[in-house]
């Protein structure tokens, strides 16, 4: 039996590698998230003024994806690595000088400029990351979906633990010694994967044009734009809405401190996506993908894409009546929506990367993330937005849309793949 280049030991420990380092990385971007939220929500910011922090982060996700495939194509995935994981040193470095005496809108300026900064160096992770499942995993039936799950579960997972973290470390020892102390470990960690890093990752190729980076598989085409609205129907509520719904629900009891509010706010939003990420890992076992055909996982993409709407339109009309028992509603539909978010996500995931060749894989990757993070980012503004204008009923509303405009986009992408 012929043993591929993708079984040998060195691309498995490079693999191995290069997924430890994106733990360590998600792991700080979790706790900065919560970090950044919870602190400034304290200081008195708006809803609409808290998702202007994280714009630039997710809008420079956008850029940032269109250009790391074709660099890490050109440069090669560990330039791309550690440019990522020094770009968020630089980042949690930068915040830690934030100066309290410095006015509003130069502190907004501020931060959405270090947010930014960290929007670059998580994609460029990411998107190394992601590309290593498709060169350097192991193969076998079922295998991909199999490796892309345990490699995104186990991320959110990661990151999930980030923002308890952040919460805790916020309550413990303040804004700037958290954002220290993770920049310490973190560069502790980068230096180590440059001594230490296996052999095994693709080198670049100076033949790889910028211009290819655009697909022309109309597959990708289709499944990034429910990508795209796949995670906006998630941001919307997950980066300013739920958050400062629930701390304004504890801190409105005079029996719960701030501390302790901020402690319920992260403890929810960690076991939320620590779940998530759980399911994903799960995903591959629960569709029993290693008896599916490719065909059979875009029908079920399609199926689970339509019970992740009416699950978040429920809850958007339970919004609409407020009362002692509409929190634990939510937090319990949330967690629902959380289990088939996560099953969308994986089969998304694994799609991206059965639809891409191995020769254009960082390029089709990046483009698919930047879909990803166009997502985000029109999440997380209409997440102030609307949580300002309407409150959580029209914030749970507008994520209840963009879940439609996904189902919407994979059945176009159902229709394209049968005639293919």
């Amino acid at each position: 039996m012929t043993t591929s280049k993708t079984d040998r030991p060195g691309g498995l420990n490079a693999y191995i590698a290069v997924t430890a380092a994106y733990w360590a990385f998600m792991l700080t971007d979790g706790a900065l998230r919560m970090l950044v939220l919870l602190h400034f929500h304290s200081l008195g910011f708006s809803p609409f003024t808290l998702a202007w922090l994280f714009l630039l982060y997710e809008f420079m996700g956008i850029v940032t994806n269109l250009s790391a495939g074709w660099i890490a194509a050109r440069f090669g995935l560990a330039s791309t690595l550690y440019a990522g994981l020094t770009l968020q040193v630089m980042a949690l470095f930068a915040l830690s000088q934030l100066s309290p005496i410095w006015a509003m809108g130069v502190s907004v300026a501020y931060v959405m400029a270090v947010q930014g900064l960290s929007g670059v160096a998580k994609d460029l992770a990411k998107m190394s990351a992601k590309s290593a499942v498709k060169l350097l995993a192991p193969t076998g039936q079922g295998g991909l979906f199999k490796w892309v799950a345990v490699l995104t579960g186990s991320k959110n997972a990661v990151k999930g633990l980030g923002f308890l973290l952040g919460a805790g470390l916020l309550g413990l020892i303040g804004f700037a010694p958290s954002l220290i102390a993770m920049a310490v470990l973190l560069l502790v960690i980068l230096i180590a994967l440059i001594r230490f890093m296996p052999t095994g990752l693709p080198a670049g190729s100076k033949s790889a044009k910028f211009s290819q980076v655009l697909s022309k598989d109309g597959r990708i085409n289709r499944l990034s734009l429910a990508r795209m609205f796949l995670f906006g129907a998630r941001d919307v509520w997950f980066v300013v809405g739920i958050p400062v719904y629930f701390y304004g629900v504890l801190s409105d009891s005079a029996a719960i401190s701030e501390r302790a509010a901020f402690f319920f706010v992260g403890s929810f939003m960690a076991i939320w996506i620590i779940a998530y990420g759980a399911v994903q890992a799960w995903a591959p076992r629960l569709l029993n993908a290693r008896m599916r055909s490719e065909a059979d996982m875009v029908h079920k993409a399609v199926v689970w894409a339509g019970i992740l709407t009416l699950v978040i339109a429920t809850l958007a009309i339970l919004s609409l009546f407020p009362g002692p028992l509409l929190a634990p509603l939510l937090v319990a539909g949330l967690l629902v929506f959380g289990f088939v978010f996560a099953v969308n996500s994986s089969l998304h995931s694994y799609l991206i990367l059965a639809f891409s060749k191995a020769e254009r894989v960082t390029m089709d990757v990046g483009f698919y993330y930047m879909s990803n993070a166009a997502g985000r980012l029109l999440g997380t503004l209409l997440s102030g937005f609307s949580y300002q204008q309407g409150g959580l009923a029209l914030c749970l509303a507008t994520a209840a849309a963009m879940a439609t405009a996904s189902w919407l986009s994979m059945g176009r992408l159902a229709k394209a793949n049968c005639a293919s």
